[in-house]
């Protein structure tokens, strides 16, 4: 068995030895690698171009697609913001203006009636003032009679005091002169 191990080592080192190398570069191999390169390159050439190619061409459209899609949308809805953010402006300015009106009409309403106030509590006063003056003129009245009477009394007992004697008409009289100034 040692024979035969040591025979076949032998034919192994013969064998080795006797080939040229790396069989890609064996000039006598070269016509089968190139047509062989051919065949794959054109194999891989078609299987690119026919099914790879267009399925990576259709996913970069549809993303493109996509893309282009969402950035209409975004320039739809920010045009759409921009007439919203308008629309809320003008209603908010709008809003202005109407709480303006209200308050300014609130005001004039509130004039109004502070100024019929004002004019019912004039006239109030005009009228107790001018009752006032009634009553005090009556009053005067009441008094200066109330003087004339006390005066002509009292001027009778001190004439009669005094020793004389006065008609009452006589005492009415310069009294009457008297009070007129």
């Amino acid at each position: 068995m040692a024979s035969q191990t040591t025979e076949a080592a032998g034919h192994a080192a013969d064998a080795a030895a006797s080939a040229p190398g790396m069989p890609q570069l064996d000039f006598s191999n070269w016509g089968n690698q190139i047509f062989w390169l051919l065949v794959t390159l054109v194999v891989i050439y078609f299987v690119l171009s026919r099914i790879a190619l267009p399925r990576i061409a259709n996913v970069l459209a549809e993303r493109q697609g996509t893309i282009t899609n969402d950035i209409a949308a975004a320039d739809e809805l920010k045009a759409k913001a921009v007439e919203a953010e308008e629309a809320y402006n003008k209603a908010l300015a709008d809003a202005r203006a109407e709480a303006q009106r209200i308050v300014a009409e609130a005001k004039a309403d509130i004039q109004a009636d502070l100024d019929a106030a004002t004019a019912k509590a004039d006239a109030e006063i005009t009228a107790k003032a001018a009752e006032s003056e009634k009553a005090i003129a009556e009053i005067r009245e009441g008094a200066l009679e109330s003087v004339k009477v006390v005066a002509t009394e009292t001027t009778a007992e001190i004439v009669a005091a005094l020793g004389g004697s006065a008609d009452d008409k006589a005492i009415a009289e310069a009294i009457g002169a008297r009070v007129k100034g």
